[in-house]
């Protein structure tokens, strides 16, 4: 059971309700599930961290597969049923493969047939959950598969959504009811 009631309008600090407003214009009810029925509690922090989504997801140099896979990886990483949930059917969707993701959600050695770009993500991502720090080899692979601009943004994306991770663990939300995926083993 979540930790935190349904926000309202009124249980917000009242110098973001004009930032809460602005959400729910976006939404059809207060978010129930996900980081979002966390961060609407700080209205202020909640549209931050969308702008930031908003610009990762649909802005970056980064094709969707690549943003899929960092975010399967980080889930795992950070042993996130939510955001495992709602990202493996994206990643199969998106051309990660099955024999991929069942590898990371069972944390098993990774197939031979990976791609260098996919090969580069899951390596960079397990070596900073495992170590705290990338080896300059995960690092050069990032760089040569992506460049500056998408190493920083794989960086930034993977940093995301494991803030994200940490608010949907620490905060006990809930999943959804309608999953696509088994849950993740833990």
């Amino acid at each position: 059971m979540a930790r935190l009631p349904v926000a309202t309008r009124d249980s917000v600090p009242e110098k973001q309700r004009g930032d809460f407003d602005d959400l729910m214009k976006d939404y059809e009810e207060v978010p129930r599930y996900g980081p979002g029925s966390v961060m609407i509690n700080v209205p202020k922090v909640h549209k931050i961290m969308n702008a930031l989504n908003q610009y990762l997801r649909n802005d970056s140099s980064l094709p969707k597969k690549v943003q899929e896979l960092a975010m399967l990886v980080t889930a795992r990483g950070r042993d996130c049923a939510y955001i495992w949930n709602a990202h493996a059917a994206s990643a199969r969707a998106a051309g990660v493969t099955s024999v991929l993701v069942d590898a990371i959600r069972d944390r098993k050695p990774l197939p031979l047939e990976i791609t260098n770009e996919e090969r580069a993500v899951v390596r960079f991502a397990q070596e900073y959950f495992r170590n705290h720090h990338v080896s300059r080899g995960a690092f050069q692979e990032v760089m040569e598969q992506f460049g500056k601009q998408g190493a920083i943004e794989l960086g930034l994306l993977i940093g995301n959504y494991a803030a994200l991770a940490l608010l949907v663990n620490s905060f006990d939300v809930e999943l959804m009811a309608q999953r696509k995926e088994p849950l993740l083993p833990m």
